[in-house]
């Protein structure tokens, strides 16, 4: 079985996504190089960050207590692999068996980079007399926001491809956008992550969505050029 047609072209996307994924590697790789160097401005702002955000999870209990329920449960990495399977199911019950491949792939490679960078780096977590919450194993990069990032990166391509336009669009974008954002939040402000951990994940991740794009993209037009 043949997979469907896009309603509308994804061209204009595919055709940008090689130069964003440079452009996004690059940034990470200076990035990993600062953190790895111990650039004095950029851990200047993480400690300043981190003790601020430590200082109101202390004074906002509640919202602290929301925040942690939505980064163990709503966002938690384990629930974002969820979604990305029952993609993945569903794409292959479609017959868009290459798009369930891409997605499976991009996941599995996005679990073992961040767990490759994790090992290489072995940046220590914040440390706190009186933490709200915990963590283990190395900081950098934060899993959560790596892995937030490539689900709903993923999920805003095939929904794109799907033709999804106007007010539902606009919505997919809305729940991306707080979703990436707010994963990201929970996780400094809890003081379990330097703001630059959270920063690296989401670079990391936006690199591998649209890696995946431009791959799947090279692949379509090679299978034109071979037909």
């Amino acid at each position: 079985m043949h997979e469907a047609p896009p309603r509308i072209s994804p061209a204009p996307a595919a055709t940008r996504a090689p130069t964003v994924c440079g452009m996004l590697s690059v940034l990470s790789l200076v990035l990993l190089t600062l953190v790895a160097t111990a650039w004095r401005p950029l851990i200047g702002v993480d400690r300043d960050v981190a003790y601020t955000t430590h200082r109101w999870a202390h004074e906002y209990p509640a919202l602290t207590q929301a925040n942690r329920v939505l980064t163990d449960w709503v966002w938690d990495p384990w629930t974002m692999r969820a979604l990305l399977a029952v993609t993945v199911v569903v794409l292959v019950r479609r017959g868009a068996r290459r798009l369930a491949v891409l997605v499976a792939v991009t996941t599995a490679v996005g679990s073992l980079v961040q767990q490759g960078l994790k090992a290489a780096v072995d940046r220590a977590r914040p440390v706190w007399p009186d933490p709200v919450d915990s963590a283990h194993y190395a900081a950098y990069p934060s899993g959560h926001a790596m892995t937030a990032t490539v689900c709903f990166g993923l999920l805003l391509w095939l929904l794109r491809r799907e033709g999804l336009q106007g007010a539902g669009w606009i919505c997919a974008l809305a729940l991306a956008a707080v979703s990436v954002v707010g994963v990201g939040v929970t996780r400094v402000f809890l003081g379990v992550h330097w703001f630059s951990d959270v920063l690296a994940g989401w670079l990391l991740g936006a690199a591998l969505v649209t890696g995946a794009v431009a791959t799947f993209a090279r692949g379509r037009r090679q299978d034109a050029a071979g037909g």
